[in-house]
């Protein structure tokens, strides 16, 4: 009894032991990813793509009407694009400027001028392109793919589709509203989008 309740109490004891030595194999090999991570520019240059990106999604006041691209070389971030409210310009840069690894943020973002003509003409071309029933699809979710930029009566289509058939779809719908004096269709279709 005794032999057996010793080998019991020595082998409780080995068990912390056990458990604690693969954690610090397993800490050692993050702390050696994380710096093999800094020490590759490509991986690195990926993941500050991939934060800047989610970065600006999340921005409360994106929407639709906006379209915000950037680009990322080395440790700096060029921001670019249009939005309907300026306080959606500073917001992009200083989300931006709190990424771990962003030294500097070249802010080119436009400010469409107010204009109650352009924010008629926002509804109209909301309505035509998402209202049209092979087009519905793409009104889910918080941000839709199809972003619609009305600078002084001329739409561009920013964003991207399923199929050049819906890229020709929106095109058509976007002519159809009443006072757009032009439109550019910029849309990407997905799997050929750059």
């Amino acid at each position: 009894m005794k032999s057996t309740f010793r080998t019991l109490t020595i082998g409780l004891l080995f068990i912390p032991l056990a458990l604690v030595s693969p954690g610090a194999g397993l800490y050692a090999a993050s702390d050696n990813n994380k710096t093999q991570a800094q020490r590759d520019p490509a991986r690195l240059q990926a993941t500050l793509v991939q934060e800047v990106r989610h970065q600006l999604v999340m921005l409360p006041w994106y929407s639709l009407f906006d379209n915000l691209e950037y680009k990322v070389e080395g440790d700096k971030v060029l921001l670019m694009g249009q939005v309907v409210r300026p306080v959606l310009k500073s917001d992009a840069e200083a989300a931006v400027k709190r990424i771990e690894g962003v030294a500097s943020v070249d802010n080119q973002i436009e400010v469409l001028p107010l204009s109650p003509n352009d924010d008629r003409i926002r509804r109209a071309e909301f309505r035509a392109i998402y209202g049209f029933s092979s087009l519905e699809r793409y009104a889910q979710g918080a941000v839709p793919p199809i972003h619609i930029i009305v600078k002084n009566g001329h739409v561009t289509l920013e964003g991207v589709v399923d199929n050049e058939a819906d890229k020709d779809t929106a095109n058509i719908q976007a002519n159809g509203v009443a006072d757009v004096f032009s439109v550019t269709n910029n849309l990407r279709v997905a799997g050929n989008a750059k």
